[in-house]
């Protein structure tokens, strides 16, 4: 549930203490971090800077849509390669803030589950079927998620193959919500359960479909991070929030509406850049992993004296 008034003043009126971090990163995995293509990080200065960057002492959260399983083969496997040092302050929130875990040197510490927020299983059975019987040329039903139900563009199929597809299976499980007799929004229409309650959201990215709690999105995952940082680290004195897609400012917008600096980096700006009270930075022609790289080093050369600022990223 979002914060109380007095929680949101409480933010506010936090003054990061002496030493703080410079900068504090939270990152979608799946664009910026990951490529969409190959579904891992295919950039090699991505997980180097990921690393220097942490060694300097930057908190970096990773706040994902994501499963845990796909965290630990894509992101912390290749971290841990790299050398995460011992000192690091590295979290994850994944499935869009109902699962979350540390990261240290040792690798993935104990994962937390809000079991509340789970779709209900008879439903993702039945998207399971639906999408064996119907769709498995095209997509796979991610069976790593824990809370969400998410299928997904399988990674031989074009783009241009698989949004037509997408819009067929996401009408239907529009239609199986109803069946289930639960209420459902994607955004454009709603329908209401029995006692007027909508609990779940279809939500439409590039490359797959998550179902999901209406109570779960990147603003979740930002408050996660914040509160596992009270709890294990300094606060930074300043936040990049990072991500592709719409949805994703909802990190920044968390942050900014609860007191903190903060700048959103769009890697994916030809959706449109809303207007925001906050700066909102992109890396021009470079966009997906090739901007996130661009601005990961940018931030090394930050945190390390060498720039002033990430303003001229390109």
């Amino acid at each position: 549930m979002p914060p109380s008034n007095e929680s949101a003043r409480r933010h506010a009126q936090r003054r990061p203490r002496a030493q703080a971090p410079l900068l504090g990163l939270l990152l979608d995995v799946d664009g910026p971090i990951a490529s969409p293509v190959s579904r891992s990080i295919a950039i090699p200065t991505i997980t180097r800077d990921l690393v220097r960057l942490a060694a300097a002492g930057v908190p970096i959260v990773f706040n994902t849509g994501r499963s845990e399983a796909f965290l630990r083969e894509q992101v912390v496997g290749p971290l841990l390669d790299a050398g995460l040092p011992e000192q690091a302050t590295v979290f994850a929130v994944c499935e869009k803030g109902a699962v979350w875990f540390e990261i240290t040197a040792a690798g993935m510490g104990d994962v937390h589950v809000a079991e509340e927020l789970a779709v209900p299983v008879a439903y993702g059975r039945a998207i399971a079927s639906l999408v064996a019987e119907r769709f498995a040329e095209h997509v796979f039903f991610d069976d790593t998620k824990r809370a969400m139900v998410s299928v997904e563009q399988r990674t031989e199929i074009t783009n241009e193959e698989y949004r037509p597809v997408q819009r067929e299976f996401d009408a239907l499980a529009f239609a199986e919500f109803e069946r289930h007799g639960l209420g459902v929004t994607d955004g454009e229409r709603e329908v209401a359960a029995s006692d007027g309650a909508v609990d779940f959201r279809i939500d439409a990215t590039i490359i797959s479909t998550d179902i999901e709690s209406v109570l779960l999105g990147k603003d979740l995952g930002a408050r996660r991070a914040i509160e596992w940082l009270e709890r294990h680290g300094t606060l930074p004195v300043a936040w990049r929030t990072v991500g592709d897609s719409r949805t994703d400012y909802a990190m920044a917008d968390w942050l900014h509406e609860h007191g903190f600096e903060v700048a959103h980096v769009d890697v994916r700006p030809a959706d449109g850049v809303p207007a925001k009270p906050y700066p909102v930075l992109t890396a021009e022609e470079l966009i997906h992993d090739e901007a996130g790289a661009a601005f990961l080093s940018r931030w090394v050369d930050m945190v390390e004296g060498v720039a002033d600022d990430d303003r001229d990223v390109a």
